[in-house]
């Protein structure tokens, strides 16, 4: 697919950007260039190719998903300025 000085006004204009008329045809050239290399790029055989997550093979460390109160109210209730019950007490904001 070439793309000529027209399409490039109109892609330009769709996304917003500025391009002077003497600057089209250079643009021109530079995305038929890069359309060019996605062409080459189409024509790799990928037959039987595991899509990578990465460079280096890895296995991601998982802990259990345990739940747990931490069995901590004292320590966290100890900055509490009126505890109640276990809980913390905060003034009514609401009537």
């Amino acid at each position: 697919m070439a793309l000529d000085t027209d399409t490039v006004r109109r892609i330009a204009r769709l996304a917003r950007i500025h391009v002077d008329d003497a600057d089209l045809a250079p643009l021109a050239d530079e995305l038929n260039n890069i359309l060019g290399w996605i062409e080459q790029l189409e024509e790799v055989d990928t037959d039987g190719v595991e899509p990578m997550t990465s460079a280096v093979e890895m296995v991601q460390r998982l802990r259990a998903d345990a739940v747990n109160d931490g069995d901590l109210q004292e320590a966290v209730l100890s900055n509490a300025p009126e505890p109640n019950d276990g809980f913390y007490t905060v003034p009514k904001v609401v009537e």
